[in-house]
């Protein structure tokens, strides 16, 4: 079975839960990396258990959500194998998967619809990497 990780901060606690929700009922394995309220938290400290989680293969891919989606991709793009992209729309997750090759997305909860949410969740885990020239343009990102 398909695991992915899912955190986020207070501003995306609620989505984080519906998306959960939706998760499961796509029989996907959730590694749930918190928060687990509403209340203020430092989203740092839930972006680095999804990308210890993406990064020990314990999981396929992440999900992160916060207020405008900056803050948690900044973080995960700090680790040398993860490309994390801020997505707003099901286009542009269907993009970072295809031509980045993406394996988190970060999801900006103050500017999305849960419907929207759930779309680009969707097309995220339903869209594969399409290689070819896209491949070598990755394996030129990191700074190792």
């Amino acid at each position: 079975m398909e695991a992915i990780a899912i955190g986020c901060d207070h501003a995306g606690f609620e989505y984080k839960e519906l998306v959960k929700a939706h998760l499961i009922e796509r029989n996907v394995e959730v590694l749930d990396k918190g928060t687990f309220s509403s209340d203020s938290v430092d989203y740092p400290d839930f972006v680095h258990p999804v990308v210890k989680a993406v990064n020990d293969k314990e999981a396929t891919s992440g999900i992160l959500i916060c207020g405008t989606g900056n803050g948690v991709a900044m973080t995960a793009n700090k680790y040398q194998d993860i490309r994390a992209g801020i997505c707003w729309s099901k286009e542009i997750a269907e993009l970072i998967r295809l031509h980045n090759d993406a394996n988190i997305v970060c999801i900006p909860a103050r500017f999305v619809s849960s419907h929207m949410m759930t779309d680009i969740v969707d097309t995220f885990i339903d869209t594969s990497f399409e290689g070819g020239r896209h491949k070598r343009r990755v394996d030129k990102i990191c700074v190792c």
